[in-house]
C-alpha cells in the first residue's frame, strides 16, 4: 500500500481542529512526567490549539507542524519519560541523541517515529527513530538523529540538550517493517534521501538482527536480501555511512548499498569509492536491482518520493509494494 504519512486529505480547518485535539490529548498524557513544566504546557494547550486554528485560517501556505501532519496517524498509548545519555555529532548538521527509556513497557517497530516532548517547549517534535528495536530490548535505549533547524524541538536538541536532560517520548507511525516468524522470506529495497535515512537505517539494523537470530538459532523470520540506495549532497552528509558499510561487510550479499552524491566537491575517500555514484538515484540505477516481488520503502523529501514512486511503477513494482514516509 502507498503511505503518505503526515499528509491526510482533509480540509485545512478540519486538520487544525483535529490537530488541536491531538495536541491537547497528547499533552494531557504527559502530566505527572514533569510535574511543573508539563502542568504549564497542559494549561497552555487550549490556547495553543486555538492559535493553531487561527494561523491555518490566515495562511494555508504555512508549513504545518508535526502534530498537524500526523493528526490522523496511529499512536501508542504509552508516553514514557526518557533521559539523554549520549550526544554525538553524526555530521556537521546532525546530532545523534541516545535516550534511556524509563517505561519498560515502551516498544516500537523498525521505521516508526516518536512524539518528542520537552519541558518548557510548547511545540511537540516529531523524529524518526534511527536505532533498532533490539537495542531497546537489550539496553533500554533508543536513538534519534536530528538535523539542525529553527523549529523549537530541533533547535533545542542542537542548542540546549545536554547529558541528563529529561524529555518524554511516544511512539507513532504506520511506516514500519515488522515481519513475523511464520512469514515467507522477503527481499527489501530501501531508498533514502537526506535525513530520510533515519527510519530506513532502523529497518536495516533490524534486518541485521533478524539475520543474526536465524543464523544462530535456525529460528525466527528468514530474512531475504536488502539493497539500500541512499542519496545526499555529499559524503559528509551521508549519515551512518560507517555503520552501513560495517553491515555490508558483516552480511556479504545479503546487505548491499549504493551511495549517491549530488554536490560532491572534495575527493571521495578510498573506502567509500566503490559505493559512490555521482548524481541522483535514477530509474536506470533501480532497474539494475529492483524486481516485482520486492517490498520497497522510501523516505525523503516529497519531490524525491514522488519521482521514485513513478520510477518503481515504471519498473512494474505493484503499488501495494511501495511504502513511503513524508515528513516535510
Amino acid at each position: 500500500m502507498h503511505q503518505c504519512l503526515g499528509s491526510p486529505i482533509v480540509s485545512s480547518s478540519a486538520m487544525a481542529l483535529v490537530a488541536g485535539s491531538a495536541a491537547y490529548q497528547v499533552l494531557r498524557g504527559v502530566t505527572g512526567t514533569f510535574p511543573t513544566q508539563s502542568a504549564t504546557l497542559l494549561a497552555r494547550a487550549p490556547a495553543l490549539c486555538a492559535r493553531t486554528l487561527n494561523r491555518r485560517r490566515m495562511s494555508s501556505r504555512r508549513q504545518t507542524d508535526h502534530l498537524e501532519r500526523t493528526a490522523n496517524t496511529f499512536r501508542q498509548e504509552i508516553i514514557s519519560p526518557a533521559k539523554v545519555c549520549e550526544i554525538t555529532n553524526e555530521s556537521a548538521t546532525v546530532k545523534r541523541v541516545r535516550l534511556a527509556i524509563a517505561n519498560r513497557e515502551f516498544t516500537f517497530k523498525a521505521g516508526q517515529w516518536v512524539d518528542f516532548f520537552i519541558p518548557g517547549v510548547p511545540k511537540v517534535g516529531g523524529f524518526s527513530i534511527c536505532s533498532c528495536p533490539g537495542l531497546l530490548e537489550t539496553e533500554g535505549v533508543l536513538e534519534l538523529a536530528v538535523k539542525y533547524n529553527l523549529h523549537p524541538p530541533a533547535h533545542w536538541i542542537h542548542s540546549q540538550c545536554t547529558l541528563g536532560s529529561e524529555v518524554a517520548v511516544r511512539v507513532g507511525g504506520e511506516f514500519c517493517f515488522d515481519p513475523q516468524p511464520s512469514d515467507l522470506p522477503l527481499d527489501l529495497v530501501l531508498i533514502a534521501g537526506g535525513v530520510g535515512i533515519n527510519p530506513l537505517f532502523s529497518i536495516l539494523l533490524h534486518v541485521a538482527d533478524l539475520h543474526k537470530t536465524h543464523e544462530m538459532t535456525g529460528r525466527g523470520f528468514q530474512m531475504g536480501n536488502v539493497k539500500l540506495y541512499y542519496c545526499a549532497k555529499n559524503t559528509g552528509e551521508l549519515l551512518f555511512k560507517r555503520n552501513i558499510l560495517d553491515l555490508v561487510k558483516s552480511f556479504p550479499g545479503k546487505i548491499t548499498c549504493s551511495f549517491h552524491v549530488t554536490q560532491q566537491s572534495s575527493p571521495v575517500c578510498v573506502e567509500l569509492q566503490p559505493f559512490i555514484t555521482e548524481g541522483r538515484i535514477t530509474e536506470k540505477d533501480l532497474a539494475s536491482y529492483v524486481s516485482t516481488d520486492q517490498l520497497c520503502y522510501i523516505c525523503g523529501p516529497p519531490p524525491m518520493i514522488e519521482s521514485t514512486c513513478k520510477q518503481l511503477e515504471s519498473l512494474h513494482v505493484p503499488k501495494e509494494q511501495i511504502l513511503f514516509e513524508k515528513w516535510w
